[in-house]
């Protein structure tokens, strides 16, 4: 499964860098390649590479203009469902928990049914602490754990 996503993202990153061709903006593709250090090239590789080839002031202005629905290096993800993550994770001997679970800007109704079927695929624990919480969030996301019966994580970033 992480192949098949690998591939996709891969392939994914081609047709960013052609559509941005199009658009005018050359070698982003090499670019990002080069940012990512044979790692996984991101959205976030092609917004370095084009704030550094002046295309864009900030990293926020690239997403903003040219890698979100409807600009033109906007290519669709392709994301693994809950049960396939979950069954890998598993499959693998860990223990599967929703990573920062306040930065999804979801209501506390649509949190708690993803935390029912995370639950009832085997899921174990939710993030609690992160780089990406405030203070608040981790008061809350500590409360849902407790009440869901999850175990809770602190983020490594």
């Amino acid at each position: 499964g992480l192949q098949r996503l690998s591939g996709f993202r891969d392939w994914r990153a081609r047709e960013i860098g052609r559509r941005l061709a199009r658009a005018g903006i050359r070698d982003a593709c090499e670019g990002a390649r080069a940012l990512a250090r044979g790692r996984i090239v991101s959205r976030t590789h092609f917004a370095h590479y084009l704030v550094a080839q002046g295309h864009a002031a900030t990293v926020r202005d690239v997403f903003r203009h040219y890698l979100v629905s409807g600009k033109p290096g906007y290519v669709s993800g392709e994301w693994a469902t809950l049960e396939e993550a979950l069954g890998w994770i598993q499959r693998a001997g860990g223990q599967a928990v929703i990573a920062h679970p306040a930065r999804y800007r979801m209501t506390a109704s649509k949190l708690r049914r993803l935390i029912g079927e995370f639950r009832e695929l085997g899921g174990a624990g939710l993030e609690v602490v992160s780089g990406s919480h405030t203070r608040d969030n981790v008061h809350a996301m500590a409360a849902l754990a407790r009440s869901e019966r999850l175990l809770a994580s602190c983020g490594s970033d």
